[in-house]
């Protein structure tokens, strides 16, 4: 079935920079996942960039060189529905029948490379952001590039925090639990660098099957492994039905780190108070010092009275598109590609993007804990609020 398609922020009509029958505007496509297991990621993104377009456009469009002027930009989202081969048709209705001239990114390593080939097919920029860069950067190709945390620092993020705790505090059989994934198989092997670095031995690293309804023997063997950490890499899905039935079983940790499946506001949603003391990863903090950042994260929890460790990349994706492309006077790929590669973009939520030669930029991996619903900024530079877990039947 062909993605189902959502238009957004339509605005004011008339002729493109790049040849477009709609007329005097810009054109942007963005693959979303609105369905699948990454719909609870998709819903921040297609925020963040409704958002991002509805303050572009408030400030008049992107100014063009060649058109004399600034042009509104128009944004469609085509629904990838969280699977590869899906995020390949959506670009490819977005291109030949929506007729856009440029493409922001989905979100999720494979769907991301996915998207990139197509755009590349059909020499269309595509501007990512959450995909690790082992994924995308073997590719070299010319029409996208990336800004995200490194697998590799990203992991040793938990191993930073477990030495500020005191001694008698710190995991003594932490348990590394990855989805059997490319993008689980990456960052486990950085978690397995990462413990080689900071001293520590994993009493539990076996895949993670994606999908499953019954976690049970897995937890079974956690449970006969004296686990007192995990370290767990999984959907939102994934990770709900493992901490539901972990809670059945009688099972906690004390401390629990979630990568991809537990900054959600899903997640939260699901579990509700379950959710207290679970770490998270994330991509940015309303916290942050930047131009713009407390604003966006005041707007977001003004609409769904909750917070989100996630839009502030999304917004900066579409920033750092909109400016590259008023930098390059055009949305011609090769343009935008000169735009980007090599250069800085200052003002931006996430705070200065610096993209190499090869198209990547390199962001800080956050981590925050839940805690009555909302997420508390734990590393880098947070408060230090971080609380151990006790057993389910003491919360």
């Amino acid at each position: 079935m062909m993605a189902a398609l959502a238009l957004s922020t339509v605005l004011s009509a008339g002729a493109t920079v790049v040849a477009n029958a709609a007329g005097d505007e810009i054109v942007i496509g963005a693959p979303v996942s609105l369905t699948g297991p990454f719909a609870g990621d998709g819903k921040e993104q297609e925020w963040a960039y409704k958002q991002a377009v509805e303050d572009i456009n408030k400030a008049g469009g992107i100014m063009i060189k060649e058109a004399g002027k600034k042009l509104p930009v128009r944004l469609v989202i085509a629904d990838d529905e969280s699977a590869e081969a899906k995020v390949a048709s959506a670009i490819e209705n977005l291109v030949k029948v929506q007729k856009v001239d440029i493409l922001l990114s989905t979100h999720s390593g494979p769907l991301n490379v996915a998207g990139a080939i197509v755009a590349e097919k059909y020499k269309k920029f595509y501007m990512i952001t959450t995909a690790f860069p082992f994924e995308w950067q073997p590719l070299k190709l010319k029409y996208s590039a990336l800004f995200f945390f490194h697998p590799g620092p990203g992991a040793e993020v938990p191993f930073e925090i477990w030495q500020k705790l005191p001694e008698n505090e710190r995991p003594k059989h932490p348990a590394l639990v990855t989805e059997d994934s490319p993008d689980g198989k990456g960052f486990g092997g950085a978690f397995e660098a990462a413990a080689k670095k900071y001293g520590y031995t994993f009493a539990f690293n076996d895949p993670w099957a994606t999908g499953s309804t019954d976690y049970s023997a897995m937890i079974t063997k956690l449970k006969a492994a004296d686990v007192d950490a995990m370290l767990v890499f999984g959907s939102p899905a994934d990770t709900i039905t493992l901490m539901r039935q972990m809670k059945e079983l009688g099972f906690s940790v004390p401390y629990l780190h979630g990568w991809k499946g537990t900054w959600t506001g899903e997640f939260h949603d699901a579990l509700g108070k379950d959710s207290d003391y679970v770490l998270t990863d994330g991509f940015w903090s309303a916290s942050y010092p930047y131009k713009g950042a407390k604003e966006l994260g005041d707007r977001y929890e003004a609409q769904y009275k909750k917070d989100s460790v996630t839009v502030g990349a999304f917004y900066a994706n579409a920033q750092v598109l909109f400016q590259a492309i008023e930098r390059a006077g055009s949305t011609d790929a090769s343009a935008v590609h000169d735009a980007v590669f090599n250069q800085e973009f200052k003002d931006t939520v996430v705070g200065p993007l610096k993209f190499d030669e090869g198209g990547f930029a390199l962001i800080p991996s956050v981590a925050t804990q839940w805690w009555q619903g909302k997420h508390q900024l734990i590393f880098p530079n947070g408060d230090w609020t971080y609380k151990p877990a006790p057993a389910w039947d003491k919360r």
